[in-house]
C-alpha cells in the first residue's frame, strides 16, 4: 500500500495536528508530516493545497501572505478557534477507530 493510501481520510487531522504546534505553510505541513512519521507518511500537492483551500473556505485555518526566512513569498496557515475545535472532535473519532481496528487486528 502506499504511503498517500493510508492518508485517506486523515489529511484533514494531520493539517490540524500540525497547525497546532504553530503556523506553517504547505511544504513546511508535509516537511512536518514526513519528519514525525519517519517517512511513512507523504502528502501529494495534489491533495494537500485542495485541503487547504477547503479548510481556508470553511475558516478552520487562515492564511497570509508572507515573507518566509528564505526571502520567499508563502501563504502560511494558522488554526483558528473552529479548527481548533474540529481538531478535538477528529482526536476523538480518529481515536475511536483506530481502537476498533486494532481491537480487529488482534483477534484470533
Amino acid at each position: 500500500m502506499k504511503s498517500t493510501d493510508r492518508l485517506f481520510g486523515s489529511l484533514e487531522l494531520l493539517i490540524f495536528k500540525t497547525l497546532a504546534a504553530g503556523p506553517h505553510h504547505g511544504f513546511g505541513i508535509t516537511l512536518h508530516v514526513e519528519t514525525v512519521s519517519k517517512g511513512l507518511l507523504h502528502m501529494e500537492e495534489g491533495s494537500l493545497y485542495p485541503a487547504l483551500h477547503r479548510l481556508e473556505r470553511e475558516r478552520l485555518i487562515s492564511g497570509e501572505w508572507r515573507q518566509t526566512d528564505a526571502g520567499r513569498r508563502a501563504r502560511i496557515y494558522t488554526l483558528t478557534a473552529a479548527g481548533r475545535k474540529r481538531l478535538a472532535e477528529s482526536e476523538a473519532s480518529w481515536s475511536s477507530v483506530s481502537l476498533g481496528i486494532e481491537r480487529v487486528l488482534r483477534f484470533v
